[in-house]
């Protein structure tokens, strides 16, 4: 695999990220920039390790992974898209306006992007890449990607607030229902 096909795989495998990324920014009234640079490292993180995971579990556990991923990923994109959706008519009084970051939900949206990189890093098992260099790069540019997608998110969501943030939720419950077809060989 050369350079330019890395690149464009990495750059496919962060649009997930970007999608969610901007989800996360439409739900900052500010822009934190601790808040992006931490998102788009949970991103850019799992975006790397999960190809790795993949790597060494190799095709033995392929036809079981593959089988299951799109409804972890519906799942998990559903609950967290309906959270946002409910949120953004239950204002949390206590937060004062100030974006709060939540890890648990990061952890949840990372795992939920970054199911597809497991099978990446499957195909990785069974031709010719440097690994080290391959995650590498995929989790380098998920991270940009992603950070660029918290800011993109934010400048359009602090105009619109309550409707943004429902649209983010939206956004989610989509790619969720997206990945599952997808998983499902409908589209």
């Amino acid at each position: 695999m050369g350079i330019t096909e890395l690149v464009l795989l990495s750059v496919g495998l962060a649009m997930d990220a970007f999608s969610v990324s901007v989800c996360k920014g439409l739900s900052m009234r500010k822009l934190s920039v601790k808040g992006g640079l931490i998102t788009a490292l949970f991103f850019g993180v799992f975006q790397a390790v999960m190809p790795l995971i993949g790597y060494f579990l190799g095709s033995r556990f392929a036809e079981y992974i593959t089988s299951v991923s799109h409804w972890v990923a519906f799942i998990l994109l559903g609950i967290i898209g309906g959270k946002m959706i409910y949120e953004a008519f239950h204002e949390d009084d206590s937060s004062n306006g100030e974006y709060r970051l939540d890890i648990g939900e990061l952890f949840l949206l990372a795992i939920a992007t970054s199911i597809d990189a497991l099978a990446v890093g499957i195909v990785f098992a069974a031709a010719e890449v440097n690994l080290i260099f391959s995650v590498s790069m995929i989790g380098v540019i998920t991270f940009g990607i992603s950070f660029a997608g918290v800011i993109v998110g934010n400048r359009f969501g602090s105009r619109y607030e309550t409707k943004a943030e429902v649209a983010g939720g939206i956004i989610l419950i989509i790619i969720g229902i997206k990945l599952l077809l997808e998983g499902l060989g409908v589209i």
